[in-house]
């Protein structure tokens, strides 16, 4: 099998997405060096050519940094930042607009929110212009089917952060003509209701047509995939019986385990067979890898949150030192579990040594005292980009097999089925290095938090078990010390947006 990084296209397509409202951001993110220029005809007629379409649309997780945004640093601020699990870091007045998000106080002028809409938006432009052009497709039904699947599948997970950030959102089913860009349909909210039943229509399609791991190259959505997103998606809903079906589905499929050392998840290159890229427990993560241009990584996803030294002395920064662990993650490990220091660098009183040797200073010389683990990208034990520490190729991992354990634990529980919870429970723990527990929603939900830190999904998680068990995100936060308000639970629309949709576009209530 061979991994997938960026395809370079041109789409000979004008960006028929709203471009004076809701999807303005399309702009020119389409003109991307090409290798070629692929026509309708080509698409159409050409297999191999309409892969590469569908290729085209991972580019849009390497914008990020502070341009759109879709996994790097702004979702990171929206995610872990937002939550309990981390502080803003660096020095307490550096970049408002993530204060204002760490403090809970967050405007609808706030650039942050504004550009994680944008970048999410972009995605859905390219994944419906591909879907555009492969319907016409005349080669075997398929290998058609399976390219609009993985498309379906991208755009499912874009309408998933969306609606779980925003509320109802507009939804965009295809690329509007011009005739068609101005109408109420695409500048107004649909229901978040509707939204969710679109993103169930398209991974629904996708989990009956995407070839699954080992059919595919590497790094592309697999059935798996989509069976381990919307079953997190039903989980969302309380449809625990979907959830759980989903799930057990990819557990009963057999192609997943558990990487045994927890801290090498997320490095480049196993040890022993064991941890690295692409590895034994990840279902679906985003490629990096080194190109000539060196544009292959996630713009600032890895600097961003590197540790700094912020002036002080005896070293250079590695980061701008954002999204530190925070003292109730901290607080909330167990002894013994080794996820803690898989999870959190701690700045030690005579110094840090990480697991490639880089030794971090005294703690009087470095900014803070927690950093993110999983966001570490070795500039000597792993590839680097010659030098360009904004796109270190570090793969972020978005559907691991963790999570799905738990997802299916959690949907056992409430159906009842405390057996099957247990198992998926001790697996986890017992890879922890911790001994088994009773399997209560409480402890489901403490063993996701200590799993999925730093993992961007927090502060969806306490907003869903708010729903689930009211009281429990202001009990999170206060332990955080920060008060929690109920409409905190979405962000604003951004005011960018409302204005470009002249006025069409309603905020949510709080803001």
């Amino acid at each position: 099998m061979k991994k997938i990084y960026k395809h370079k296209l041109t789409i000979i397509v004008a960006c028929l997405a709203v471009l004076s409202g809701t999807l303005h951001a399309c702009k020119n993110y389409l003109d991307v060096q090409p290798q070629g220029q692929i026509t309708q005809d080509q698409i159409a007629s050409d297999p191999a050519q309409a892969k590469n379409l569908v290729l085209g649309i991972y580019n849009v997780f390497y914008i990020g940094g502070f341009d759109p945004d879709i996994d790097s640093f702004q979702f990171v601020i929206m995610t872990d930042i937002a939550s309990d699990d981390a502080d803003k870091g660096s020095s307490p007045d550096d970049y408002g607009d993530a204060k204002q998000i760490d403090n809970l106080q967050t405007t609808a002028s706030n650039g942050v929110v504004n550009n994680v809409w944008t970048g999410h938006y972009q995605g859905v432009a390219r994944t419906n212009q591909a879907l555009d052009k492969l319907q016409n497709a005349t080669f075997d039904a398929a290998t058609k089917n399976a390219l609009i699947g993985e498309a379906k599948f991208l755009r499912a997970y874009f309408y998933f952060n969306l609606v779980r950030l925003y509320g109802g959102v507009p939804l965009l089913d295809k690329v509007p003509t011009p005739a068609e860009a101005n109408q109420d349909k695409y500048q107004t909210r649909a229901s978040a209701d509707d939204v969710y039943k679109f993103i169930i229509s398209d991974l629904d399609f996708a989990v009956a047509n995407l070839p699954d791991k080992g059919a595919t190259d590497v790094g592309r959505a697999t059935k798996s995939a989509a069976q381990s997103l919307e079953a997190k998606v039903y989980l969302y809903l309380k449809n625990y019986q979907k959830a759980y079906d989903l799930s057990k589905a990819v557990i009963d499929g057999g192609k997943y385990t558990l990487v045994k050392d927890y801290s090498l998840i997320w490095r480049q290159k196993a040890i022993n067979g064991d941890g690295g890229n692409n590895n034994s427990e990840s279902i679906f993560e985003i490629q990096a890898g080194i190109n000539k241009a060196c544009s292959s990584g996630i713009n600032l996803y890895t600097v961003s949150q590197g540790p700094r030294a912020g002036g002080k002395f005896g070293w250079s920064d590695l980061g701008f030192g954002f999204n530190n662990p925070s003292t109730s993650l901290l607080n909330e490990y167990e002894t013994g579990d080794v996820r803690r220091a898989g999870t959190v660098i701690t700045i030690l009183p005579h110094g840090t040594t990480l697991f490639d040797g880089f030794r971090i200073p005294s703690r009087d010389s470095v900014q803070n005292d927690t950093y993110s683990y999983k966001a570490y990208h070795s500039r000597t034990a792993e590839d680097n980009c010659g030098g360009n520490t904004d796109r270190l190729p570090k793969q972020v991992r978005i559907l691991r097999y963790a999570d799905i354990l738990l997802i299916n634990a959690e949907a056992a529980v409430q159906l009842g089925n405390t057996g099957a919870a247990s198992t998926d429970l001790t697996l986890v723990r017992t890879r922890a290095g911790l001994g088994a527990a009773a399997p209560t929603l409480e402890n489901i939900w403490h063993e996701r938090r200590m799993e999925l830190a730093e993992e961007h999904d927090r502060f969806f998680d306490i907003v869903r078990q708010e729903s689930v068990k009211p009281g429990r995100a202001a009990a999170a936060f206060a332990a955080h010390g920060k008060t929690w308000k109920a409409t905190a639970a979405l962000f604003p629309i951004p005011q960018a947006q409302i204005d470009l949709s002249n006025n069409r576009l309603k905020q949510n209530p709080g803001y």
